[in-house]
Order: C-alpha cells, then sequence, then structure tokens
C-alpha cells in the first residue's frame, strides 16, 4: 500500500472556491438604479438606468402619493461559467420609491422604456400649473 500526498491540493482547491464565488453574480443585496427627476412647468419627470433590464420585469404603481419603480436584472450565463475576468454590476431585484408632491394628476401618469432608459411622466393638476395673470393698470 502506498500513500501518496499531494501537497498542493489545499491550494488546488482554494483556486476552485476562488473561482467559483468570482464568477457569481452579487445578489446578496438589492442594486439602486440611478434617476433624475426634472419638474418642467407642466410635469415631473423621472429617468431611470435600467440597461439590461427588459420591459416585462418592470414595474411601475402610483399609490397613496408613492411613484414605485420595482424590477429585477437577471443574470444570464452563456454556457460555461469560465471565461469572466470581472463581475461588477449588480443583479437581482431593486425597489425604488419616491413622494409625489400633491399637485401631481396621479390620474395621468405615462411611462415610456427606450434605450435602457425608463422615463415616467407624472403631469401637474392644473391648479398646480402657474398662470400669467395680466394685470390691467388703469391712470387716475
Amino acid at each position: 500500500m502506498s500513500i501518496t500526498h499531494d501537497p498542493f491540493n489545499g491550494l488546488r482547491q482554494f483556486e476552485d472556491a476562488l473561482t467559483r464565488m468570482m464568477s457569481e453574480p452579487r445578489t446578496g443585496r438589492p442594486w439602486s438604479p440611478a434617476v433624475d427627476i426634472i419638474e418642467t412647468e407642466n410635469e415631473l419627470v423621472v429617468k431611470a438606468d435600467l440597461p439590461d433590464v427588459r420591459l416585462e420585469d418592470i414595474d411601475v404603481q402610483v399609490e397613496n402619493q408613492t411613484l414605485t419603480l420595482k424590477g429585477h436584472r437577471k443574470f444570464e450565463r452563456d454556457g460555461g461559467e469560465k471565461g469572466y475576468h470581472r463581475i461588477e454590476r449588480q443583479y437581482g431585484s431593486f425597489v425604488r420609491s419616491f413622494s409625489v408632491p400633491s399637485t401631481v394628476d396621479t390620474e395621468k401618469v405615462g411611462a415610456d422604456y427606450k434605450n435602457g432608459v425608463l422615463t415616467i411622466s407624472l403631469p401637474k393638476k392644473e391648479t398646480a400649473k402657474p398662470r400669467q395673470v395680466k394685470v390691467q393698470v388703469q391712470q387716475t
């Protein structure tokens, strides 16, 4: 009976574990897409960066003066687990919520998704839009 000892066995196991860890996406914490909010005379516009998120994986809701964006970006493996040198983008579910002012007409909210950017239009109520009133000055 012969006993062989491989002095590099532990190193190989560590390398295999490190390779597996580096090739799996980080899904332990939710990611948060970047958002811009712009106010114009007639509306508030919310733009959210959602690259590689499919339209069917996006949910937009307005309830109780709160705008909520929910979604999921899936990590798709293309066959093998090898080949990745670095995985920095976040994957998994996200949720962003924003308070909507009472000046917004929540019945007329609209959304558009193009080139990885979700644009949500929150029109202002007519009473909230700035008005210009011309005042006649009389000479006395």
